[in-house]
């Protein structure tokens, strides 16, 4: 995507500093600011703390983490360090691990010598993997949006609600949920974007950052305006995208998905997952019981970052004196809520039957 009339992707390897370069996306939709990661603790940071998020874009971070390390030391040692520091940044979105795996198993049979080249490459491949599936996956919702189009008075716009930021910032490059966004707005299709808020990180405000960037018509609603919006025949598709999906089709995604899900269900909206498949979990089958739920610091929720009246960016205090917060990070979408997931593959239904049709070579993998 573009920034100011500039190419980027959310993560890049600079060949001329020989450096990993990422968008430091704490600051924005206020700041655009680009930092390098040079170590180990510099990548495991930037994943905890959010510099960046969405598990794409984690999964394609860690795998260059891997690689960073592998220059440094190359060892056995090295590389299971590397792994467990990594993986206990963030639980929940499967990709971290899934690409963890994917180097590890690529990397111990090689010889030392060759494992650090091998693991920048294998980095660079995983992010490139990334972009390809997502420009998919856009075309794949593409042609839902088609046919709710066909459907709608000439001129009025397809009206896509969506929660917390799926987009170009949280993957290597195209977003999930937004990627059908793009396509239909290219392809001259008019559409308008319900973007929740999504507290307490407040990511939907990087979703209207990248919509307006693009000239996407988009309105920034509070989190609880979607159920009002579906009763009043506002909301023609609902979409997100997904940290973790079980094999059985339940979608792990931003608190306050699993209610977008029930007031759709209510309102009779379909309801779709963008699910890019290194997403799905084949060892997991129940989601509310088996997916474990990042808590995070109850700050996050008690102060609020934003552009403050003077136009620097700070924090106010939302909660009173000595109020604690309660702060988990992901609700989990039962399967019987989902209308479809889109894959890079083609769009399956939400069931471990349909995602084993989509996915016969991935079923039953270990993560």
């Amino acid at each position: 995507m573009k920034v100011n009339g500039t190419h980027y992707r959310s993560i890049w390897f600079d060949h001329d500093l020989s450096e990993v370069r990422i968008i430091d996306q704490r600051w924005l939709p206020h700041r655009f600011e680009v930092v390098s990661l040079t170590t180990l603790d510099a990548f495991a940071t930037a994943i905890r703390d959010m510099w960046v998020r969405g598990a794409p874009l984690i999964g394609a971070t860690a795998a260059y983490g891997m690689a960073i390390e592998m220059a440094r030391d190359a060892s056995d040692a090295a590389m299971n360090h590397a792994w467990d520091k990594l993986h206990t940044t963030r639980p929940t979105a499967i990709n971290l691990k899934w690409a963890l795996d994917r180097c590890r198993a690529a990397l111990l049979p090689l010889p030392v010598d060759e494992r650090a080249g091998a693991a920048l490459q294998l980095a660079h491949e995983i992010a490139d993997e990334d972009v390809e599936i997502n420009r998919n996956i856009g075309l794949n919702g593409l042609e839902i949006i088609r046919q709710i189009a066909a459907r709608k008075p000439a001129g009025e716009p397809v009206r896509l609600l969506t929660h917390c930021n799926a987009g170009w910032p949280a993957t290597v490059d195209w977003g999930t949920a937004t990627s059908p966004m793009y396509h239909a707005f290219e392809e001259g299709i008019p559409i308008h974007v319900w973007v929740d808020e999504t507290r307490p990180r407040n990511q939907g405000a990087m979703t209207s950052w990248e919509l307006g960037s693009h000239g996407i018509s988009h309105s920034y609603i509070t989190d609880n305006a979607g159920g009002h919006l579906m009763q009043q025949g506002m909301v023609d598709m609902v979409i997100t995208g997904t940290d973790r999906t079980t094999a059985t089709g339940d979608v792990c995604n931003k608190i306050g998905t699993y209610l977008k899900a029930l007031a759709a269900r209510d309102n009779g909206v379909p309801f779709y997952v963008a699910l890019p498949s290194p997403t799905i979990d084949w060892t997991v089958r129940d989601g509310v019981a088996e997916i474990p739920i990042e808590d995070r610091p109850e700050r996050e929720v008690t102060f609020a970052l934003g552009k403050l009246t003077d136009g620097t960016i700070g924090e106010v205090q939302v909660a009173p004196d000595g109020s604690p917060g309660g702060n988990p990070a992901f609700d989990v979408t039962p399967a019987r809520l989902v209308t479809g997931l889109i894959t890079e593959r083609g769009v399956a239904e939400a069931s471990e039957a349909g995602l084993a049709k989509m996915f016969p070579d991935l079923k039953g993998r270990a993560q």
